[in-house]
């Protein structure tokens, strides 16, 4: 929820957090570019929220905001996958979301990108399609959380590692994937992420 249009997409009003909304999801998660994504069973609908995604290098444990900058190398554009009809039913129930967002294979995983290379984090643009039609664009400077302020909030109450990742939230346009799809993540205009849907 750290983009307003998103929030738009999920609530019949804009939802404005207080605090970053954030969960974790285990490293059986992690799906990397260029493996298929297989959809499961459980659940009826499984949308692929468009990322961007922050590599940590060094561990840390109540991060000033203003220090943050020191603790990731790199970036690249992700997908979480979530079962949102499952979602639902237990945000509805007031449980916990992880069933829905931390199965196997629900972080699919571009190629990093050096910060150096990639610029400024905070002016980056990122985009997916599925077969060749674009389906979302962000704009990191539209975050109502910068990525600073996230690592900052996050490490109040994990210490963050060496290899951690932080996926930053979803802008607008989120839909369903469906069996048969490709689909290609880019930032900029550099393709860092390709899979098929089957």
């Amino acid at each position: 929820m750290n983009y307003a249009e998103h929030n738009k997409e999920l609530e019949p009003t804009l939802v404005l957090p207080e605090d970053p909304v954030i969960f974790m999801k285990p490293d059986s998660a992690i799906l990397k570019s260029g493996r298929p994504f297989f959809l499961p069973d459980f659940a009826e609908r499984f949308d692929g929220e468009t990322e961007l995604v922050v590599r940590i290098h060094r561990m840390g444990k109540g991060i000033p905001e203003r220090f943050a900058h020191r603790y990731y190398d790199a970036v690249t554009v992700g997908i979480d996958v979530t079962a949102r009809d499952l979602q639902r039913r237990l945000r509805d129930k007031g449980l916990p979301w992880e069933m829905s967002k931390a199965f196997d294979g629900s972080a699919i995983l571009g190629d990093f990108v050096p910060v150096e290379e990639a610029g400024d984090v905070q002016r980056l643009t990122f985009h997916s399609e599925i077969d060749g039609q674009t389906v979302q664009t962000g704009f990191t400077g539209d975050m109502l959380f910068s990525i600073d302020k996230l690592i900052a909030y996050v490490s109040q109450f994990h210490t963050l590692k060496t290899g951690d990742l932080l996926f930053t939230g979803t802008p607008s346009g989120i839909r369903p994937l469906h069996v048969g799809e490709h689909m290609d993540g880019y930032l900029g205009e550099r393709k860092v992420l390709s899979f098929n849907i089957r």
